[in-house]
């Protein structure tokens, strides 16, 4: 683990003032949790959560993480997660946390209180790590007075959590693989895209933390899974039709290919072994609900992250009879 550390330090030190300069004030910072339509499954560095393809999402507008940074009341730093204290000695959350904030203030001290909200579930396949550590990136900069660049403060989030690199942008974001060892080129791109009328309907199947992580779980199927080999060329080939989708305001070819790729990203999980399957039987239910509702003609598709819960993907004029269907749909718009 202090290896790892060393080798993430080692790589932030270059980007850093020479001697930080902490905020009088409390920093307030919120990051949009992000929707892979093309995903992100496998890493080719495990320690900087470098991935093996590129990969495109769209931010899921008011759903995401507010963290607040300000200077301790004492000489201890304290964690706080949806109002609750946290334990130091017993919180892997909290030592995740402090020990992100230690890359950055290094040897300096500096005790800190740090509060985090979701208002949406944690580890339950929706992206809360993605935009925890956007929103935790976003806010130490602030509070530091980092100066970092849009690319930088990615290429950092990412190194909490990978997907965290496209949560520190809104709208669609490209995240760029990149090939260099110490990952400064794998950072998320906005795309200018502006879509006003695109919707992103969050059906919440399970909102508890799911057994497996992501983290396991990309290295499970890529240990053992067959179906496995092809997942980069398909990816590769998912992103440009996504890329032209959006390009031409192609909303059929937008919900077509986001929801092939993610039907085949979660077969090759099933190929693993042990299998990991993620669905439960009410996420198989509302697949078919789904595909009943577009052989009806409505424009409405999906994606699944690692975890039960249904994105679903449509355009405001589908909304009305899409919430019919789905009663407790919570609807991002993400370029409000």
């Amino acid at each position: 683990m202090n290896n790892i550390k060393d080798e993430k330090q080692t790589i932030i030190r270059d980007y850093l003032p020479a001697s930080l300069q902490p905020s009088s004030e409390p920093v307030q910072v919120f990051a949009p949790s992000n929707i892979a339509l093309c995903k992100y499954w496998g890493k080719r560095n495990q320690s900087l959560n470098l991935p093996i393809t590129d990969s495109l999402s769209i931010s899921m507008g008011h759903l995401g993480t507010t963290t607040t940074i300000e200077s301790s009341s004492d000489s201890n730093d304290h964690v706080y997660f949806d109002g609750q204290q946290l334990d130091l000695k017993t919180s892997l959350f909290a030592n995740k946390i402090i020990d992100f904030v230690g890359l950055f203030r290094q040897s300096n001290g500096l005790p800190l209180t740090i509060q985090t909200t979701n208002n949406i579930p944690t580890a339950a396949g929706v992206a809360s790590s993605a935009s925890g550590f956007a929103a935790l990136m976003l806010a130490l900069n602030v509070y530091f007075n980092l100066r970092l660049e849009q690319s930088q403060l990615s290429c950092f989030a990412r190194m909490g959590s990978g997907s965290a690199s496209r949560s520190v942008f809104k709208g669609f974001v490209k995240w760029n693989k990149g090939v260099r060892e110490d990952g400064m080129d794998s950072h998320g791109e906005q795309l200018s895209k502006h879509w006003p009328n695109l919707r992103i309907g969050l059906l919440i199947i399970d909102g508890e933390k799911k057994s497996v992580g992501s983290r396991e779980g990309m290295a499970r199927t890529i240990e053992t899974s067959a179906l496995y080999k092809s997942w980069p060329e398909q990816a590769s080939q998912d992103l440009l039709r996504l890329e032209q989708a959006i390009a031409t305001d192609d909303f059929n070819l937008l919900g077509e290919v986001a929801e092939h790729n993610a039907m085949s990203m979660h077969a090759t999980m099933i190929s693993s072994w042990p299998p990991l399957v993620y669905w439960l039987p009410e996420s198989v239910e509302s697949m078919h609900r789904i595909w009943d509702l577009r052989a009806d003609g409505v424009n409405v598709f999906f994606t699944m992250d690692a975890g039960p819960n249904l994105k679903l993907i449509f355009e405001t004029e589908s909304e009305h009879i899409i919430k019919e269907g789905f009663p407790n749909l919570i609807i991002a718009t993400p370029f409000d």
